[in-house]
């Protein structure tokens, strides 16, 4: 995988795009760090969708992780949860009912 910055991208254009070496990803990187991958396309579209669907699913589902680990919800109990889905569903059963 190479880097290019954004700043070269937009001044350069396809030209900073090119690749070195056939199927290769491109990281384009902004002042905080990694902002874009640039995933060509080599075979099915399909197949690489799901791929690249899958990544994004597994990176969201890490971020979650990250905000659970901040804010404490990493430590709730098994009981904890089940108490609150039960909460939840006794709720929703209220309403429709009314």
């Amino acid at each position: 995988m190479r880097q290019v910055s954004l700043r070269e991208f937009r001044t350069r254009g396809s030209k900073a795009l090119k690749p070195t070496t056939p199927g290769e990803t491109i990281l384009l990187a902004g002042r905080n760090g990694p902002e874009y991958f640039l995933v060509p396309v080599l075979e099915d579209v399909a197949t690489q969708d799901r791929e690249l669907q899958r990544a994004i699913a597994l990176a969201s589902l890490r971020r979650g992780w990250q905000i659970a680990k901040e804010t404490g919800a990493d430590k709730i109990t098994d009981e904890e949860i089940d108490a609150e889905i039960d909460a939840v569903r006794t709720a929703r059963l209220r309403r429709k009912k009314k």
